[in-house]
């Protein structure tokens, strides 16, 4: 049983809106801290995040047995998480430690009843902050953006409808992956068979698997030795390259006809046992790599024929992966997936969407159907501006239909209309305006979106859209803060000066 957030269960607890937060701090998490403090003691904020979180979690489970992580500590451990670029024995740390953390989560003690407040273990942390999918944080992002501009137009006529002047470009968020070649492909699909093995052998015996650590052994030296040649070139480059190789393929093929006796072999038994059917179903997994890069490496190495990027695959663990190349200085291949990010005047991030297999021309159309969907009451969409690599005369024509304007620069040569277009003095300011893009996203990777840790494509969109939401609830937290609208926080007191 989950409940939104209940603090009377520690009777010397903090009260959150009574959580002091340092406003003169320089460092990202007490901004962070007091843009969820502010979730916390606006109502209707509150009840609109609460009521998302509630529908995603609970959804129809009863309301009964022991108390779970309550919704408000998700929400908080999440985006801390991301916010500091952590991994869980650091989140583990903090919020055992930190007591500003403590406090905005509900369970700093003030000493007087008890000596300390509740305690997070670290299997806690996974299994609770793991229950968000990227459907409900791109809700609560923007829940949080609209909350923030609320608070921008204060100033301003409640009746006037606010304005948005985007930007929007992509940047590649790499996956946790080693370089992918693929010879050291081989070797992990022939790896990871052999472990697989080894599980399954504790659970069924298998026949003819008395030698599994000298398979590993011999393996793994031909594969080395494979791998410093390719590297190292010298004399007689080729042959000791082919010599070497195919010793290393005869093994592996030995591997892949025991792997496939073994299977048979199982095929009966798995059927009466979950956990022999999973393993069973993982061995057939790493196997069939096993066949694909033997498959690979005689083609590339032995015949030379050049591989079609569509057979190629660079991690047998994140299949998913994509191989980019923009052209960067120092960075000249990236292994992941591009993120195409959408922020206003405000810097607040709109909107955003991890890519996969579409090129920048084909994203536009895409992002103009959300915006005019997400933003269709209480906005003009005022502009909208794209690096040139993102032209098409069929996405400026859509998104013309949504915006006033669209600052869209054509590559190449231009008719005598686009040059007029470009050289109009909005169309000219908006578009030097448009590299604080490049800043948002720098600030968005320092959020934890430069590399994902986590697994599988999901896990990967998940993680992004969690780093989305701490960038927002940071911006948020940094205009409270600036506004003066926390009545807890404080500055620290002025030095003393010195006697003349």
């Amino acid at each position: 049983m989950r409940k939104r957030f209940e603090q009377q269960n520690m009777l010397d607890a903090t009260p959150i809106p009574e959580v002091k937060i340092d406003s003169k701090s320089r460092h990202q998490l007490p901004k962070l801290l007091a843009g969820l403090q502010y979730i916390f003691i606006t109502p209707s904020l509150n009840e609109e995040i609460f009521s998302i979180l509630e529908e995603a979690v609970l959804q129809d489970k009863k309301a009964t047995g022991r108390l779970g992580m309550s919704l408000w500590e998700i929400l908080v451990l999440g985006v801390v998480r991301l916010n500091m670029d952590m991994d869980y024995d650091q989140l583990y740390d903090q919020s055992n430690n930190h007591k500003g953390l403590r406090g905005i989560l509900g369970v700093e003690t003030k000493g007087v009843f008890y000596d300390d407040g509740k305690y997070y273990g670290l299997q806690t942390l996974k299994d609770n902050v793991s229950l968000l999918n990227e459907e409900v944080l791109k809700k609560i992002s923007e829940a949080v953006v609209r909350a923030g501009h609320k608070l921008k137009k204060n100033g301003g006529e409640e009746s006037e409808p606010q304005r948005l002047e985007l930007k929007s470009d992509t940047y590649c968020v790499e996956s946790n992956i080693h370089f992918p070649t693929d010879l050291n492909l081989l070797w992990d699909s022939a790896r990871k068979c052999l472990d697989v093995v080894d599980h399954i052998s504790q659970h069924y015996k298998l026949n003819g698997w008395r030698k599994r650590k000298i398979w590993y052994k011999n393996i793994k030296k031909l594969y080395r030795n494979s791998a410093n040649i390719h590297r190292k070139k010298g004399a007689n480059y080729k042959e000791r390259l082919d010599d070497s190789v195919k010793q290393y393929l005869d093994i592996c093929k030995q591997l892949s006809v025991r792997v496939e006796r073994s299977l048979a072999d199982i095929g009966v038994a798995a059927a009466g046992d979950l956990m022999l059917a999973a393993l069973t179903e993982l061995l057939v997994y790493y196997h069939n790599y096993l066949n694909k890069h033997i498959d690979l490496v005689e083609r590339r190495i032995l015949k030379g024929e050049k591989i079609p990027h569509s057979e190629k695959v660079f991690s047998i663990f994140e299949p998913h992966v994509e191989w980019i190349q923009k052209g960067k200085e120092g960075k000249k291949v990236e292994l992941g997936h591009n993120v195409l990010v959408t922020s206003d005047q405000y810097h607040f991030i709109v909107d955003h969407e991890v890519v996969v297999g579409l090129t920048d021309k084909e994203l536009p159309i895409l992002l103009s159907k959300r915006l005019e969907k997400r933003f269709k009451e209480g906005y003009v969409l005022d502009s909208i501006t794209f690096d040139r690599g993102f032209y098409s005369l069929l996405a400026k024509q859509a998104l013309s239909k949504v915006f006033n304007q669209v600052v869209m620069p054509k590559p190449g040569k231009k008719s005598s209309k686009q040059e007029l277009e470009e050289a109009e003095e909005s169309f000219v300011k908006k578009r030097r305006k448009h590299s604080a893009i490049e800043s948002n996203i720098n600030e968005l990777e320092h959020s934890g979106a430069n590399k994902v840790p986590d697994k599988g494509l999901p896990g990967f969109k998940k993680y992004v859209a969690w780093s989305v939401l701490a960038y927002n609830l940071k911006r948020l937290g940094n205009l409270v803060l600036q506004k003066g609208i926390l009545p807890t926080a404080v500055k620290p007191a002025n030095r003393p000066k010195k006697a003349a």
